[in-house]
Order: structure tokens, then C-alpha cells, then sequence
């Protein structure tokens, strides 16, 4: 695979992706696919409502995918330091974590589903691009990884497929809270 970028008309080409590297890819895209399904024809205010005990929205849950993909891919590119320290989280980088989950004021659906674009597209021209997905980064110091542990670009790519498909069956329970609508049946 090369690393080189095609041009075409002024915007850069991804190359060709094929066998396991299309196959991840593919299985993201659909969960993603399905997590933005569940945000048709709504408004803000749709998006942004609890329909359920949960403080999660469905565009609190689009904006927590998209971060959480976004630090998953920077970790793959610059390791634990991504991540940030969790030992050292204070109450304001608690309480901006909590943001991630809902709707704030100012936001909109297009606005946090343009975000989410962005984010898997520079996904999948990394994931395109990469010369190895064997290649490792120790993970960061958290209660909720094992010491001294290893990701390789590929358990990463499948924990976020894996992390997608979690909140696309959130939010599709979510919406039929809401509205009734379903994304399958």
C-alpha cells in the first residue's frame, strides 16, 4: 500500500484500501451509519432531550463517539500522552467530560453530525494509510486498562467499532423513547 496521496481536481484521494483494512473499515462505517440514523429528522431540541432515566441524548452520544474516536486515533499516532492522565482528572475536567454527552447551548445537530464526519473521515485515511496495524502503543495509566498493556492499531480500530456499535444501540432505544421511530423493524 502506498503512503502517497493521489490529487484529483484539488482534493487529495485516498488510496485503494483492501482485505482486513476494508473489512474494519467497513464494519465502522456501518455502525456509524446506524448511530447517525437515529438523529433523522430531527430538530436541536430532539437531539439534545433525555428520553429515558440516562443523561444521554442522541447528540450528547454522536459528541461522545466522535471524541472518543478522535482520542482513540491521536493515541495511535502519538501514544498514552493522547489520552491525557486520568489519575490527575479534576472536577472541571470531569464536568467537561460530562459536556461530551449532551447538547450544549449553541450546538446543533448538523453542527455535531459535520464534526462526526470529519473525525471518521481523518479515521479512514489514517486507517488507509498506516503501514502497520500491528504496530503498538503502551496504553495510559487508567483502573480500566491493564497494567503495562499494549494496543495495537487494529484492537483499537475494533474497540471503536466495538464502542460504536454500543452507543448506536443507545441511541436507537433513545430515539423510539422519543418519537417511537425505530432504525430497524
Amino acid at each position: 500500500m502506498t503512503m502517497d496521496k493521489r490529487t484529483t481536481g484539488g482534493q487529495s484521494k485516498m488510496p485503494a484500501v483492501t482485505g482486513e483494512r476494508a473489512d474494519l473499515l467497513e464494519a465502522l462505517a456501518k455502525q456509524r451509519h446506524f448511530l447517525r440514523f437515529t438523529t433523522r429528522d430531527l430538530t436541536d431540541e430532539q437531539a439534545g432531550r433525555r428520553t429515558t432515566a440516562s443523561e444521554l441524548c442522541l447528540g450528547g452520544l454522536i459528541k461522545h463517539v466522535t471524541a472518543g474516536e478522535r482520542r482513540w486515533m491521536s493515541f495511535v499516532q502519538e501514544g498514552p500522552s493522547a489520552m491525557g492522565d486520568f489519575s490527575a482528572m479534576t472536577e472541571a475536567d470531569f464536568a467537561r467530560w460530562a459536556d461530551d454527552f449532551r447538547m450544549l447551548p449553541g450546538e446543533t445537530l448538523p453542527g455535531v453530525l459535520a464534526e462526526y464526519a470529519e473525525v471518521a473521515r481523518r479515521t479512514d485515511e489514517l486507517v488507509a494509510t498506516l503501514p502497520d496495524l500491528d504496530a503498538t502503543q503502551p496504553l495510559p495509566k487508567a483502573p480500566w486498562f491493564e497494567p503495562d498493556g499494549r494496543w495495537s492499531v487494529r484492537r483499537v480500530l475494533m474497540h471503536i467499532i466495538a464502542e460504536t456499535a454500543q452507543h448506536a444501540g443507545h441511541a436507537d432505544i433513545i430515539r423510539e423513547s422519543l418519537d417511537g421511530a425505530k432504525s430497524m423493524g
